[in-house]
This record gives structure tokens, C-alpha cells and sequence, in this order.
């Protein structure tokens, strides 16, 4: 008599919160992939338990299509993991996994590594002077790295050293200096590793307390001043893990604003890094997540989704800049990558560090209260200073286009000593506003409850918001006068301004516009780096993860720039921003200067940010927080909801608080439905509901049946909704 077929649970890719029963013929570990029928259409899931009965009977179960790994693809720690993750964030289970897989495998392809193009100098190759391409410095920079990999380089690699590689490459290869071949993806460590520097003594007591809790979960906060050695830290005991054969998982913010770091680790380690982030293609990105998982990859680098990544022997995670928002996702599956990595260390019993120069004040607070030991790395290396911080009275000063007398002065003084001067400006574009001079008309936009912002580069009025543009007005709607001008100032404006200014000073702009195009950002830094720019000025991508040894001045324009916004956390985050690109200023042998101009010079922030007064700053932030009630000292979650018809979101919402408060106990706290601070945004009414409590297990009970509740109402289905659990931003 044959065996009775085994009845297994799957999570398939779906908005419902739940997984599936289907028969197999043979018993299916969890984290194994299957094909199977999901009404109309075949998905690809990932078999989550064996149950000995089904709430449906046996013969209204439908069979595996296809069992599409021998062995689990997910390991069993991952997996509960990510069940944790789905119970924290009230998400569906499907689609959590399903963020947790490369593309290929959720469609279903093969675990399996390709090799990898690499390309290498050739015989001919190998006799080249590279001086004597200095009039093609691309090709001259892509050979001088090819004679020092004899194994080659892959395309990812080939990045690193110039943006122009592909060109530059054709023309080596029409030249036979170089030729291609193919090579595993990913070099097991062959322990060859570049001396380290001497450490400081409080980079040693932070690597020595670090290393004294390998092996077991502790959490560490390193706190660490900008130009501490933070990154040398890191290293050091990355250093001795290695040495154990354990793999170390790193998280930075943005993989493309971090290039030098990626360098540091090639460099020191002298291997190629498993990198995971979004602009690696589908292939590329399952060699490296499949050879962190097989163990190939002692060092795996990644933005957000990196901390689902398996580890066959994991040792060590590190959350570069743990205070930075990018680290939450802000649509679908909403999670704290941070949060989550904190929660896998716990459970894979690992060390967990979390760098910052300004740490988030939830991080702060466990340092403080002692679920984290908290490590300070209070001195620059190399014996720098830290540089001095003046308030320019915006009040008393009057500006040409942004720029106020003394900061223009200060510019002068480091452009005759040939030093290099960073401004900062968090609003791209060339103005925010254009204005009717007439009657105040301000040109909108038509999908959002926001003003466009003119780009007059391109000659086009955007929104920052939906992406919506339109040509740029010359007679005003409402008065049909012709006295329309920009108003406010934006990267581009401030550029043009300092082109005016210093007519001979080499200028380079880097914001979001003007490093669209792949491979421009690593080409102006490099020109930062090779002295071949006199000036930058950016946005928060010049704060996060750069070291200009040069930049001796570091001014701040619209300083006051979310000194009141209406998000809890906007002085938080003001002051987080202007610190960590004040960090960039001086070195061991250039002090610096950062200048920040204000209309509110007495504001008690910006008093901090004078003395580098962090932990003031967040003692004065933390008393604030526990008077008002929140976050580090309540937990929260936010239901969204938006609809294209106006007042939908709302009664939405007031139908799920209806349901919400026959369910929460006194431990919860549920205020009314609020249109969204932008309410209208990309043509969709935007409303949301907050939900508050002191203590986090209640509030997690509540959410778990509030959110089964409101799947049930009929309302549901005409307006698009997510929970948003610990929010980042109150938008």
C-alpha cells in the first residue's frame, strides 16, 4: 500500500497573511523552493513546515508542481529569522521571504554559481609602460590595475577603478594588451592581508572589547567622532575572524556613496568582496548571495536587503552609519534593516557592532540603560582636531544668491592655499519656488500638494516629490503678468553663483541630477580625490561615508532647513546631517573650518554643533522625547492609507479605528485619523492613523488581530493600506 502523501505549508508570494497546504509524494525540508499552482497561475514558493493534518480535507489539496532544491536554499536560523521579521512587521510571510531571495530564485532558476567574465593583461600587455598613456588616463589607470591582479578583473571590480572602464577596455582589447576569461566569482581568502596601521588607544580598547565577546551575542554601540577610525576598527577585527574562517556581514546606508569603503576592505584583505546592492545585475547578484551562503565569500558588503543574506559560518555583523534612515525600508515589506540585524545576531549568537559618529537615539538609550555596551572613540587619528564651528547671524549678513560675505571670504582663502571647500545644501535644483512678483502666484503641482521646483539647466519646473514636469512658465496664470522669478536657492543656483564668483575655481556639483548617470559619482570623486576640483557642492550625498583629506572648509547653507519640521525627529536628523559633513573638514596637518549660516544662531543645536557636543545635544534630545512621549520611550506604529478619490483614505481609516478600539486594551493608545502632512501626493489622497503604547508586547497583540480585522472589512479593497511598525518618517 503506497504511503499516504505528505501535507506541507508553503509561503507563496501574496498579500495574505498566511501560508498554504500542498501534498508532496516525499517529505520536504523548510527553506526548500516548490513550484506549485496558486489559483490561475503557477508561483514559486518556499516550503515552511510538515503538518500532520490540514484544515482542508486531503482531496481539496492540490499537489507540488515541482520541488526545485535537494537541499534547503534557506538555512533553518535564516528562515525563523525571517518569521520573526513577518510577526515584528504584521507582514505577510510570502512576501517576506521573497525579499529575502535574489530575483533567480524567486523565479524559480537554478542555486547554482556561474563563473564570472575577469579580464587580464596579456603577454604583449604585460610589456606596456602605462606612462605612455597619459593622454587617456582611463586606459592608463585600467592597465596600472590589471598588472597588479594577475588573476584579472571581473566588470564590478573594473567600476572601482573608472567610470570610463568599459571604453577604455575596448580599446586595450583592439590593442591586444588584454584578453578575457572566465573564473569563479568569488576566491576562497587565501589569509594574504595588507599590514594594518597602528591603532590609537581607544581604537585598541574598542578592538580588544570587541574581540573579547567573538562567539557569543553582545551588542556593541561604537561612537566614534568623525575621522575617529571607525573603519579601522571594523578591520581589525574582521582581521581576526578571518584567521577563524568566519564570515563577516557588513550593512552601510547607500553602496554607491560608500566606494571608498569597499576599496579599504579589497585593499586590505586583497580580495574581491561579495558586494549586494541594486545595481548589480540578476546574475551577479545570485553568485554573491549564493557564495555567502556556501561560505565562499568571507566578506559580504550590502545596503538594507544584504542582512537576509545566509552565512554558512557567520562571526561578526557590522551596521555601518546605524543612525541613517536609508536602513528602513519606506514601501512593501517595512523593516528596519538595523532592527533586524540586531535580531539576527541575537540568534545566530553573534557579535553585533553599530557605528556612528551621531548615533540614533534609540541606540543612544540602549547604550545608556545597558543592553548595549557603549564604546567611544572620542579623538581624530592622526592627531587632528576637530574643526572649529562659526554661526554666521543671517540676520545681520546679506547674502548674493545663498552666499554670505565671510563665507565667500573663507572660500577665497582656501582657493590662494590651494585647499579644497565643501557646501552644503540639502535642496537640489536651481531654486524651490517660481514666483509670480505681481500677485504671488507660485507655480504647483498638479499631482501634489507641493510646489515644483525650477531646474534651469533643463529648463523645466519638476516635482521633487512625483517626478511630474512640465516647461517652465513665462506668463503667470493668474495675473497673465510676465514678472516671474525664481526664488530660494538650490544646488544648481549655488553652483552657477560660485562659477560667478571664482571664475577660475574648478567647481563640481553632486546631488541626485547631476550623478544620474551610472559611473559619474565614482568619476567626480575621483577627481575630489586627485585634486583635480577646487569646490564641491551637494547635497546629503556629500555627508555620508566620504574622506577628502584636502577639504580644509566646510560651509552650511539653509542651515534652519527642518529646525522645525513637523516630524518628531527633524532636529534629530538636522543635526545628525550637519555634523557628519562638518566631519569632513581638516586633518592631522589642515585644521578646519565650518561655517554655518543661520537665521536662529541661539538655537540650543546649533550651540551643540559648535562645542561637537553630541551627548548633549541627545541628553537635551532624550528629556524631550520622554516629556512628549516618544520613541526611544514608547513604541509606535502607523497605519497609511491612500486612494485617487478624496476622502476615501479617511473613512477608511475611521472604519479601522472603529474596529481598533473594541480591541485595544488600556496599554494602547489609538488617536484619530489625520490627513497625511503632504495629503495629496503623485494624484493619491494620502490619511494615516498613529498608534502608540509604553510597552511593546501589548501593542504587538493588538496589531497582530487589528490588522486580521481590517483584511476582513469590505472597505479594504478600495483603498491601498500598509502598517507601518517603529516608522521612520511621520509623512
Amino acid at each position: 500500500m503506497a504511503a499516504a502523501p505528505h501535507i506541507i505549508q508553503v509561503a507563496v508570494p501574496t498579500p495574505l497573511h498566511r501560508v498554504f497546504d500542498y501534498l508532496s509524494p516525499v517529505s520536504l525540508a523548510p527553506g526548500v523552493r516548490v513550484r506549485v499552482s496558486f489559483g490561475r497561475r503557477e508561483v514559486v514558493g518556499v516550503v515552511v513546515d510538515e503538518v500532520e493534518r490540514s484544515d482542508f480535507p486531503r482531496d481539496r489539496l492540490k499537489p507540488v508542481s515541482q520541488s526545485l532544491d535537494t537541499d534547503p536554499i534557506l538555512p533553518p536560523l535564516l528562515l525563523d529569522l525571517l518569521r520573526w521579521a513577518a510577526d515584528y512587521y504584521h507582514h505577510p510571510l510570502g512576501e517576506v521571504i521573497q525579499t529575502a531571495l535574489p530575483v533567480r530564485l524567486r523565479q524559480g532558476r537554478p542555486g547554482v554559481i556561474s563563473g564570472v567574465v575577469a579580464w587580464a593583461l596579456t603577454h604583449d600587455g604585460r610589456t606596456v609602460d602605462p606612462e605612455m598613456l597619459k593622454r587617456a588616463p582611463a586606459q592608463k589607470r585600467l592597465l596600472q590595475a590589471l598588472a597588479s591582479a594577475p588573476e584579472g578583473l571581473d566588470a564590478n571590480q573594473m567600476k572601482q577603478v573608472s567610470s570610463r572602464w568599459a571604453a577604455a577596455l575596448k580599446v586595450l582589447r583592439a590593442k591586444e594588451w588584454v584578453s578575457s576569461h572566465m573564473r569563479d566569482s568569488q576566491p576562497v581568502f587565501d589569509g594574504n592581508i595588507q599590514k594594518s596601521p597602528e591603532l590609537n588607544p581607544g581604537q585598541k580598547s574598542a578592538v580588544a572589547a570587541i574581540t573579547t565577546g567573538l562567539g557569543q551575542f553582545r551588542p556593541y554601540l561604537l561612537h566614534g567622532v568623525t575621522g575617529s577610525g571607525k573603519t579601522e576598527v571594523y578591520l581589525n577585527v574582521i582581521e581576526q575572524l578571518l584567521a577563524q574562517g568566519k564570515q563577516t556581514l557588513v550593512l552601510v546606508p547607500e553602496i554607491s556613496l560608500t566606494p571608498q569603503l569597499v576599496g579599504r576592505f579589497e585593499r586590505r584583505f586583497r580580495i574581491p568582496i561579495a558586494v549586494l546592492h541594486s545595481a548589480l545585475n540578476d546574475q551577479e547578484r545570485l553568485n554573491a548571495w549564493l557564495a555567502a551562503r556556501e561560505g565562499k565569500a568571507p566578506i559580504v558588503l550590502g545596503t538594507r536587503s544584504a542582512v537576509f543574506t545566509p552565512l554558512k559560518r557567520p562571526g561578526l555583523i557590522v551596521i555601518d552609519e546605524e543612525h541613517d534612515a536609508s536602513y528602513k525600508q519606506q514601501d512593501g515589506f517595512r523593516y528596519s534593516a538595523r532592527d533586524v540585524a540586531v535580531m539576527r545576531a541575537s540568534r545566530e549568537k553573534i557579535p553585533i557592532v553599530l557605528g556612528s559618529a551621531t548615533p540614533s537615539l534609540e541606540s543612544l538609550r540602549n547604550a545608556r540603560e545597558g543592553a548595549y555596551t557603549l564604546l567611544e572613540l572620542p579623538d581624530r587619528t592622526g592627531g587632528a582636531g576637530m574643526p572649529e564651528v562659526r554661526l554666521l547671524d543671517m540676520r545681520r549678513l546679506k547674502p548674493s544668491e545663498g552666499l554670505s560675505l565671510p563665507l565667500r571670504e573663507a572660500i577665497a582663502a582656501r582657493l590662494a592655499k590651494g585647499e579644497q571647500s565643501i557646501l552644503f545644501l540639502n535642496r537640489r535644483g536651481f531654486a524651490p519656488v517660481w514666483m509670480c512678483f505681481d500677485c504671488g502666484w507660485v507655480a504647483p503641482c498638479r499631482r501634489c500638494d507641493a510646489q515644483l521646483t525650477l531646474h534651469q539647466k533643463r529648463q523645466k519646473l519638476m516635482c521633487h516629490h512625483c517626478g511630474a514636469e512640465q516647461e517652465t512658465a513665462r506668463q503667470c496664470p493668474s495675473c497673465h503678468g510676465e514678472n516671474l522669478h525664481p526664488l530660494g536657492e538650490g544646488t544648481e543656483r549655488v553652483e552657477g553663483a560660485l562659477q560667478k564668483f571664482f571664475p577660475t575655481a574648478r567647481i563640481e556639483r553632486i546631488d541626485r541630477d547631476s550623478t544620474a548617470r551610472r559611473g559619474v559619482l565614482e568619476e567626480k570623486l575621483r577627481r575630489v580625490h586627485e585634486g583635480e576640483a577646487d569646490i564641491l557642492v551637494g547635497t546629503q550625498m556629500l555627508s555620508k561615508g566620504h574622506d577628502f583629506p584636502n577639504v580644509t572648509l566646510v560651509g552650511i547653507l539653509n542651515a534652519d532647513q527642518g529646525l522645525y519640521g513637523t516630524d518628531f525627529r527633524s532636529a534629530e536628523r538636522l543635526f545628525q546631517m550637519i555634523m557628519q559633513v562638518s566631519g569632513r573638514a581638516g586633518r592631522a596637518d589642515k585644521p578646519g573650518e565650518v561655517l554655518i549660516q543661520t537665521w536662529h544662531p541661539e538655537h540650543p543645536l546649533f550651540n551643540a554643533l559648535q562645542r561637537h557636543d553630541f551627548h548633549g545635544f541627545a541628553g537635551f534630545a532624550l528629556a524631550e522625547r520622554r516629556e512628549t512621549g516618544y520613541p526611544p520611550y514608547t513604541h509606535l506604529a502607523l497605519l497609511r492609507a491612500e486612494s485617487p478619490a478624496p476622502g476615501a483614505a479617511l473613512k477608511f481609516l475611521h472604519e479601522a479605528r472603529a474596529l481598533a478600539v473594541s480591541q485595544a486594551g488600556k496599554d494602547v493608545q489609538i488617536t484619530a485619523p489625520v490627513p497625511a502632512p503632504m495629503e495629496r501626493r503623485a494624484g493619491r489622497y494620502r490619511a494615516q492613523l498613529l498608534v502608540q503604547s509604553d510597552k511593546r508586547a501589548p501593542l504587538h497583540v493588538f496589531l497582530g488581530q487589528w490588522v486580521a480585522a481590517i483584511a476582513d472589512a469590505s472597505l479594504a479593497k478600495k483603498v491601498r493600506w500598509s502598517l507601518d511598525v517603529d516608522p521612520a518618517d511621520m509623512y
